[in-house]
């Protein structure tokens, strides 16, 4: 079963068990999914729709931060909220070793030296690691990798 179709079928499960904060998430969630193919002309595969969950985390993320520093509690719980319901569709994250490990790896098959070759690097880690780590903590082994 694809993701999206595993993302429609929760919410008709949501919508049977009137569970309405998972089900605004998960409509969003179905609506920045439509916006996406709307805008590229294109049926999304598992891995852009992964795409669009990460932006949505990282979105919610900033907002968490955002509104805790504004002293609002009540809207960082909604985020909160949201944020568990989006992760459940990402697939396992890797751990901080592995990343390393895997970036190291393309660091010797692209021979990289130093923070020149950044972008190369970068743009190699994102195809092979989208959906499977944080592009933060990717970008932060990368420099790592660079720099030692």
């Amino acid at each position: 079963m694809s993701l999206k179709a595993r993302i429609t079928d929760d919410m008709k499960a949501a919508m049977r068990a009137k569970e309405t904060e998972r089900l605004a998430t998960i409509r969003l969630l179905t609506a920045a999914i439509k916006q996406k193919e709307v805008d590229e002309r294109i049926e999304l595969d598992d891995a852009a729709v992964v795409g669009v969950i990460d932006k949505m985390v990282k979105q919610r993320k900033d907002s968490i931060a955002a509104f805790e520093q504004g002293n609002r509690p009540d809207l960082a719980a909604k985020e909160a909220a949201e944020l568990v319901v989006l992760q459940a569709y990402l697939p396992e994250r890797l751990s901080p070793e592995a990343v390393a490990a895997e970036v190291k790896a393309i660091v010797a098959e692209l021979g990289a030296k130093g923070p020149g070759d950044m972008g190369k690097v970068m743009g190699a880690a994102k195809t092979r690691l989208a959906g499977k780590a944080d592009m933060g903590q990717v970008s932060a082994a990368v420099k790592a990798a660079l720099a030692g």
